[in-house]
């Protein structure tokens, strides 16, 4: 069983070449020379939205091309209301530019977990996990995923699946958030700003949803952040006033680092 794309067409091309061609552009604009990230946090809206701020991070992966071959990426479900964690039994995820194989064995490993499930219908049409296949497929030469897509689950069952699947230079951590949604540009731009000092200081216990769509794997992530002592930074903020033109009622983007 392979999982389809469900936003190819509409959050990004479906014609590989054009894919191809957008992923390239941004990538260039946003080329990095620092340090390999261990953890990323980027957005998951329409590539001519986010696609810049995502690319900020993705960037960073270059040196990494050939170490990094497990991606885990938790992301918030969209559609589907339900409690815990969802995994798939997909072997693969579909783009435009191929195939993505599932690990498989560490999906199982974590499905032991009792908020762990298997529900196909959380990652049918959910774009949260989707939208970083391709940058990660320009990015990297040969990986395999780990796709969860998070319900309503607290920060301690969260970080213990981080924590389970942490692995060492080989596997990428990708959590997936937008940040606040349709206010107006100013007042977006210090929402966000206040939302990123909390996640630069791990202080997850004060992010809300209005706060961030990903709050459920940012959460997670910020609580075995502080747990590990390890530092994130912000690397870029904007929003979909700075990016695709309407400032009336903006989407907030952050792209942020742990290295």
């Amino acid at each position: 069983m392979n999982r389809l794309p469900a936003v190819a067409g509409t959050f990004y091309p479906e014609n590989p070449h054009l894919l191809h061609q957008m992923l390239n552009e941004y990538l260039n604009d946003a080329e990095s020379t620092a340090k390999v990230p261990k953890v990323i946090i980027a957005p998951h809206a329409g590539y001519i939205y986010s696609g810049h701020v995502a690319a900020t991070a993705y960037a960073r992966l270059k040196k990494a091309n050939d170490r990094i071959n497990r991606v885990v990426i938790i992301g918030p479900s969209h559609r589907v209301a339900f409690s815990g964690l969802a995994v798939s039994k997909a072997q693969s995820f579909i783009t435009p530019l191929g195939f993505v194989a599932v690990d498989q064995k560490a999906v199982a490993t974590i499905a032991k977990l009792e908020y762990v499930n298997y529900i196909e219908d959380a990652h049918t049409y959910e774009h949260s996990i989707e939208v970083h296949l391709p940058f990660l497929q320009e990015m990297l030469d040969d990986f395999k995923i780990v796709p969860i897509v998070a319900g309503v689950a607290s920060p301690e069952q969260v970080s213990q699946v981080i924590d389970m699947l942490w692995g060492g230079y080989e596997t990428l951590i990708v959590i997936s958030s937008d940040l606040s949604h349709y206010h107006e540009y100013a007042q977006a731009k210090q929402l966000d700003k206040a939302t990123s000092e909390l996640i630069e200081q791990l202080q997850y216990e004060r992010i809300g949803s209005d706060s961030a769509c990903g709050q459920v794997p940012v959460n997670g992530l910020l609580k075995l952040a502080r747990e590990k002592s390890l530092t994130i930074k912000t690397i870029d903020l904007r929003n979909s006033g700075d990016t695709a033109g309407d400032k009336s009622s903006v989407v907030g983007y952050g792209a942020y680092v742990i290295e």
